[in-house]
C-alpha cells in the first residue's frame, strides 16, 4: 500500500528541486489548497491528480509512489 504523507514528501522534495512553490502549483493545477494537509493526514489524492502533478513536475508517476528512483518519464 502506498503512503500518502511518503508520496506528499517526495512531490514537496521535486517541486522544491524545480523551485516550485506547491500554492502556486495547485492553484495552477487547480487543486484544492488542502491537498498535501489531507495527504498528511493519511487520505490518497486520485490517480488523475497525482498523474497532473507529474506531469507539471516532469517526473514519473511511478517515481511519485515511490516505486522507482529514477524521476525520468518513460515514453
Amino acid at each position: 500500500m502506498y503512503n500518502p504523507l511518503n508520496i506528499a514528501i517526495t512531490i514537496k522534495e521535486v517541486a522544491k528541486s524545480h523551485n516550485v512553490k506547491l500554492e502556486t502549483m495547485l492553484e495552477q493545477l487547480e487543486l484544492g489548497k488542502n491537498t498535501f494537509s489531507n495527504m498528511r493526514h493519511g487520505k490518497m489524492i486520485s490517480a488523475g491528480s497525482l498523474a497532473r502533478i507529474a506531469d507539471y513536475l516532469d517526473c514519473s508517476v511511478d517515481y511519485l509512489l515511490g516505486r522507482t528512483d529514477n524521476p525520468e518519464v518513460n515514453h
